[in-house]
Formats: structure tokens, C-alpha cells, sequence
């Protein structure tokens, strides 16, 4: 296999599996906030519960995600050291701020799972939004560098490849970066919700529970809801502003992600199938007239540049317009069965039946996938370029051979961690159920 193919291929993987861990941590100590301030509202101990229990999980996920983190870090540099010599000179300072981000959130996480017991209530709470804090921030930061590899900015380029006139803020708050970093936060943030939903439904579609354990898993349930669904639809708004953004700054990309190959006023959005490069259009999809001219320039009438605009050896892959169609497809209908389970709790004021709960089971790992489809999404549909217009992804991977060995080297560390995480945080949380904690504080 051609080297670069390797390069990237190795690269996506390690980046493919640090996303499933860097999302739940940025997610998760928000949902242990959410727990936190019930419990100091309402001083319910189920929250307390709730929040202690998360917190053991959120502390075996950290250990993993450290380490691909660092692997992430490492692969970058040695698989593509030409685009790194440019990182360095235009766009460190993210990594830079990062350690620091990191660092917050390892000190205070630390604080709060060792000493939360011996900690005053608001003493905890500001522990644990520390956390969020510093792992929010950590995401942001890194974020940015993939933000302005889409839009680069802070810097010319000579013709002999030389940077010059190099400003770091302009690089850092390039035109993508706002955009990009509250898709990022939003989307982490929504997914732990669903997935904290998905295991208590699962838990609740269990017959012999306790009635302390349905009420504790109901609760959990339910902060899971509201928060999904309101991170749901802020996603959603938020890829309304993305949408306009590639318009503007990166249009060949939304070309790709609709199978738009004619530059068009009264676009139509193209949902589903599979864009034909023979027929040059979406086969098998349903178009929703004028929606994409809508979406990029809030006007039915807003010009729309086509593929065609740009030599054929600079387009995408076109099958990133399926990338996109799950990531917006998962996206539509985790909104779909969040609001379906308020009104059947508010509204009709019934228990879940069986197939909402079943829903609401499968939601946690769609919500998953559709991180991961749209991560795919932005960074093949940047290719052929790492660097926007500025450094073609075959200029920037490593010449070395034994990309190969380190493929199927990482491939089999990665399953082996995958599984390692599941036995463990299987193993803790069946000695230690949540029965056992209710059963002790009863005693």
C-alpha cells in the first residue's frame, strides 16, 4: 500500500480511537456538575451517588485517554514532519496553552476523586467545574489546530516554501476556529448525555431491579434527556453556522459533502445516497429544494459553487458525502427521540414503554458513531491538502517504509486497549453495583 495511504491510515486510527475516550472526558464531568448542584439543590443522595459513580468511571476512561492522547502527539510529528515544521512556526501556541489546560484538569481532578468525602459541598463543585473547565479548554485548544488547517491564517509562504510575517494570534483565532470549537463542545457534551441515557435505559428495561435502583436509574435518565436534547439542538443550530462558514471560507468541502458538481442559485440539499461521479450527481437521494442555498447564505437564491469550479485531482473523496449524511442523519435523530421521551414523560405523563427505552438504548452508541463520521468528515474532506491550499498531504507524510509495521502494530494495541477498557470498567462496576451503594446507605 502506497505509503501516504499508510500515513493517513495510521494516523485516522489513533486519532479514530483517542476521540471515543477525549469525548467522554469532556463530556462527563459536566454531567457530574449537573448531579452535583441537584444534589446541592435538592439534597437528594441520589445525586451524590450518581456523581460519585461517574466520577469512577470518568477516572478509569482518563487513564486510557492520556495515554492515546500522547500516541496521537507522537504519530502526528513522525508521520507528517513536514506539516509539523509548519505547525511550529505558525500555530504552537495551542499545544502550548494545552499543557496548561491539562494540568487544571488533572489537579483538580485528582482533589476531587481522592478527597471529594472530605470536602465542603461548594468546595467539591468548584473542584469538579474546574475539571470541566480544564478539559473543555483541552479540547478547544486542540481543536484550533485542526480549525486552522481547514482555514490557515497568520502567516505567508514564500514561493521557495519559506513562512514569513507571522502573526500567532491571527493563526489562533483564525476564521474557523469559533465555529469549529463550539461544534466540538457541544457535539462531546451531547453525546455523554445520550450515552449516560443509554445505560440507564438499559438498567431500566431490567426486571428485577430494585425500587430504589428504578427511581436512582429514572433520575439518571433524566438529566441525561433534558441535557441531550437541549445539546441536541444547539448542535444542530451550531451546524447551521458551520455550513456557512465552509461556504465562505472552504467551499469545495460542502461541494463534496452534497455531491454539488454545478455551481447553482436554489441549490437543493441532497439527503442520503451516494454521489455518482459518472452521473455527476447524488443517486438515490431525496432533494430538498433550495435547503442548501438556505443553509449556506440564508437565501433560497444564494450562489452555490459546484466541484466542477475546481480541477478533479483537488476534490475530496466523494464518498465523504455519506460521512456527512450520518453524522446529520444521527444527528436528526437523536433530537427525534430525546424530544419523543419528554413528551411521553411530561405530556402524556407514562411510563417509557419497551421501545422507546429499546430507542433510547441504541442512542448512546449512534450518538458515538456520529462523532466519529463527522471527524472523518472535516479531515478527508480537507484532502488532497493537511494544510488548506498550503501543503498537500503527499508533501507532508514521512518517506518512511515501516509506516506498515507501525499500522498493524497500533491496530492490535488499540483492540487490545479497547477491550482492556471494557473488562475493567466491567469488572468494577459489577463488584461494585449500584444496589450495593443504596443497600449501604440504608443500612
Amino acid at each position: 500500500m502506497d505509503i501516504v495511504v499508510m500515513a493517513r491510515a495510521l494516523f485516522g486510527t489513533s486519532l479514530g480511537f483517542h476521540i471515543i475516550y477525549a469525548t467522554i472526558g469532556v463530556g462527563l464531568p459536566v454531567m457530574i456538575i449537573i448531579a452535583e448542584v441537584l444534589h446541592f439543590i435538592k439534597k437528594d443522595p441520589d445525586y451524590a451517588l450518581m456523581a460519585k459513580r461517574w466520577t469512577k468511571g470518568f477516572a478509569i476512561l482518563l487513564a486510557v485517554s492520556i495515554a492515546s492522547g500522547t500516541i496521537v502527539g507522537v504519530m502526528i510529528s513522525l508521520l507528517f514532519p513536514d506539516f509539523m515544521e509548519i505547525v511550529g512556526q505558525v500555530i504552537a501556541l495551542p499545544f502550548q496553552m494545552e499543557i496548561f489546560a491539562f494540568l487544571i484538569e488533572a489537579v483538580f481532578m485528582s482533589i476531587y476523586l481522592y478527597a471529594a468525602d472530605r470536602l465542603p459541598p461548594t468546595l467539591r463543585l468548584v473542584s469538579i467545574i474546574s475539571v470541566a473547565l480544564g478539559a473543555t479548554a483541552s479540547a478547544i485548544l486542540i481543536t484550533d489546530v485542526h480549525a486552522w488547517m481547514n482555514t490557515p491564517a497568520g502567516f505567508n509562504i514564500t514561493p521557495d516554501g519559506e513562512i514569513t510575517d507571522v502573526n500567532t494570534w491571527a493563526a489562533f483565532f483564525n476564521p474557523s476556529f469559533g465555529v469549529t470549537a463550539i461544534h466540538v463542545t457541544l457535539s462531546a457534551y451531547m453525546t455523554v448525555a445520550f450515552l449516560v441515557a443509554s445505560i440507564a435505559a438499559l438498567r431500566l428495561m431490567r426486571k428485577k431491579i430494585t425500587k430504589a435502583e428504578r427511581a436512582y436509574h429514572k433520575k439518571a435518565l433524566t438529566i441525561a434527556l433534558y441535557f441531550g436534547a437541549l445539546m441536541s439542538l444547539a448542535t444542530a443550530v451550531n451546524g447551521h453556522e458551520t455550513a456557512q462558514m465552509l461556504h465562505e471560507y472552504n467551499p469545495r468541502k460542502l461541494a463534496a459533502a452534497e455531491g454539488l458538481f454545478e455551481t447553482q442559485r436554489y441549490a437543493p440539499l441532497s439527503v442520503g445516497g451516494y454521489t455518482s461521479l459518472e452521473d455527476q450527481r447524488v443517486k438515490y437521494a431525496v432533494e430538498i429544494p433550495y435547503a442548501l442555498s438556505f443553509l449556506a447564505g440564508d437565501r433560497l437564491d444564494t450562489e452555490v459553487m459546484g466541484l466542477n469550479e475546481w480541477p478533479e485531482e483537488l476534490w475530496p473523496p466523494l464518498y465523504v458525502h455519506i460521512l456527512f449524511n450520518v453524522m446529520v442523519g444521527i444527528g436528526t435523530v437523536l433530537i427525534l427521540v430525546a424530544f419523543i421521551a419528554l413528551f411521553w414523560k411530561h405530556v402524556l405523563k407514562k411510563e417509557f414503554p419497551s421501545w422507546i427505552l429499546a430507542l433510547l438504548v441504541v442512542s448512546g452508541p449512534l450518538a458515538m458513531l456520529a462523532i466519529e463520521a463527522g471527524w472523518c468528515f472535516s479531515c478527508i474532506g480537507r484532502q488532497p491538502w493537511t494544510i488548506n491550499e498550503v501543503l498537500r498531504t503527499d508533501e507532508a507524510a514521512t518517506k518512511s517504509n515501516s509506516v506498515g509495521f507501525l499500522f498493524y502494530l497500533f491496530m492490535t494495541l488499540y483492540i487490545t486497549l479497547l477491550f482492556v477498557t471494557g473488562f475493567v470498567m466491567r469488572y468494577y462496576f459489577k463488584r461494585n453495583p449500584v444496589r450495593k451503594d443504596l443497600d449501604a446507605r440504608e443500612a
